[in-house]
């Protein structure tokens, strides 16, 4: 089955409304429901942090399997620096995780839905 990473726009309320409930779930002994979810505040904050140098670093990570940075930055001709930037953040939001020889894209899709 693809592991699957759903992108949303959404409010930090819409967060803790999903805090709430997983609280409520369990202050109930029912089992946690497992969420996949990156929601983003708006618009231009997804394509900031999705733009397009990231997204191509993202597409090679997933291609090519688990790198070190210095590998990816080669391969994606960018300076070290910038990649390293740009890994810090992808970390920080879940769309990267760290492995033992370097970085790694643990999702086989991100699926965005922009509600109007």
């Amino acid at each position: 089955m693809p592991r699957v990473l759903e992108i949303q726009l959404g409010s930090a309320g819409d967060a803790l409304d999903r805090f709430e409930a997983a609280w409520n779930r369990a202050a109930e002994g029912r089992a946690p429901k497992t969420l996949r979810l990156l929601t983003l505040e708006n618009l231009p904050l997804l394509l900031k942090t999705l733009s397009p140098a990231r997204f191509e670093l993202l597409r090679v990570l997933r291609e090519t399997g688990p790198l070190s940075i210095y590998q990816l930055a080669k391969r994606l001709g960018r300076d070290y620096k910038n990649v390293h930037t740009d890994v810090t953040q992808l970390i920080a939001l879940g769309l990267i995780t760290k492995i033992d020889n370097g970085v790694a894209v643990p999702w086989d899709l991100l699926r965005a839905e922009l509600v109007l």
